[in-house]
């Protein structure tokens, strides 16, 4: 259904993207007034027509928990790609906001990502994404071994002891890209048991996130390609200010009072 959009004129269409790009713009450059202890980034992929050529774009989102156990979306970008200069002038832009008190930086391991973290955010740890590891270690599995390889992995990833006797096995049995990747990122994957262990399954993952991607494929799958950057992040900013006032108004994610 057009719900009568077709009727509209391209002044009436024009004007209306100039309201929603200015509270976009609002929602994006708000301040940030309550401190984050946990931050979560990630980064979704979407085409954009440039001229004659359609390009790839990075779409830049970092949520948090609030002091008050409250999830809220802190600020999204578009950007050419994922390296650390992209993610640092957002992390910059985030504390020129307000943005205080991080602690823990949960995300895959793009090395932009973790480039721009150790930079932005001294003192913080940085916690990979299980899912994202997951996936990474098995990625180099023959699909006949995943199932089964997929199950011991996630037993093990609840011990390091077993993690590391997961990666002696698989080592044995030939597969060493896997085995290096859980080596390489042994010091990185139980950060989260730092804090409380009632916030461990949410400190785990960046699944607070997959919501709003989730929702931005959905919506943008009947486009196929944005015209432009702008129109991109204004259904991107659309999308989470809708979220992110269920979220502020909503459950606490966390319970904070638990130290």
């Amino acid at each position: 259904r057009s719900f009568g959009l077709n009727s509209l004129s391209a002044s009436e269409v024009s004007r209306l993207c100039r309201i929603l790009d200015e509270k976009v713009d609002e929602f994006l450059k708000r301040p940030i007034e309550t401190g984050i202890r946990y931050l979560f980034v990630d980064a979704t992929y979407f085409k954009v027509r440039e001229g004659a050529q359609y390009k790839t774009r990075a779409l830049l989102i970092v949520a948090g928990v609030r002091e008050d156990g409250l999830r809220e979306i802190l600020g999204a970008s578009i950007a050419e790609s994922e390296d650390a200069g992209f993610w640092s002038t957002l992390f910059r832009s985030l504390k020129d906001r307000g943005l205080e008190g991080v602690e823990l930086v949960v995300s895959d391991a793009h090395k932009g990502i973790q480039k721009a973290v150790e930079s932005s955010f001294p003192g913080a740890s940085w916690q990979y994404c299980h899912v994202h590891f997951s996936r990474a270690v098995l990625g180099s599995i023959p699909k006949r071994d995943r199932p089964s390889i997929a199950q011991k992995l996630k037993d093990a990833l609840d011990d390091e002891t077993k993690t590391q006797n997961l990666a002696v096995e698989l080592r044995n049995q030939g597969y060493s890209n896997a085995s290096e990747t859980i080596d390489k990122f042994r010091f990185d994957l139980w950060n989260y048991k730092a804090y409380p262990q009632s916030h461990w399954r949410r400190l785990r993952t960046t699944n607070i996130i997959e919501r709003i991607n989730k929702e931005m494929k959905r919506r943008s799958r009947p486009v196929g390609a944005f015209p432009s950057d702008q129109s991109l992040l204004r259904l991107a900013g659309c999308i989470m200010i809708n979220i992110n006032e269920e979220w502020i108004t909503g459950k606490r994610y966390l319970s904070m009072d638990e130290e």
